[in-house]
């Protein structure tokens, strides 16, 4: 079966840490373009981070320096690690593989 399954959200306060993974199967990981998007209420889904087969990453600037995207092909699991969380952070964030295949999503909360 095709799938992502996000895990790792929850609700942390303001300049907290969380680390979200994706768990991916049913198609060949390593060779898939990753990415994480978030979409906050009332907002449209947008591009947080993306890493590439090779391991190239982009991230948006507003989480440059505070955001890490990461792969393991070993373990079909692309990560996001994110520190000095703001509450502008808050979101539903969701894996995407090559722009086609997207999982439920996990929610991330920030508060003071």
């Amino acid at each position: 079966q095709v799938q992502l399954v996000e895990s790792g959200g929850g609700l942390v306060q303001i300049g907290g840490s969380l680390r979200l993974s994706c768990a991916a199967s049913g198609f060949t990981f390593s060779s898939y373009f990753m990415s994480w998007y978030r979409q906050a209420p009332g907002k449209q889904r947008e591009l947080v981070a993306s890493i590439t087969s090779g391991g190239i990453t982009n991230y948006r600037d507003s989480v440059k320096g505070r955001f890490t995207i990461s792969r393991d092909n070993t373990k079909n699991t692309v990560y996001l690690e994110m520190n000095s969380l703001k509450p502008e952070d808050t979101a539903v964030y969701y894996c995407n593989a090559n722009f086609i295949l997207w999982g439920e999503g996990t929610q991330v909360t920030v508060s003071s």
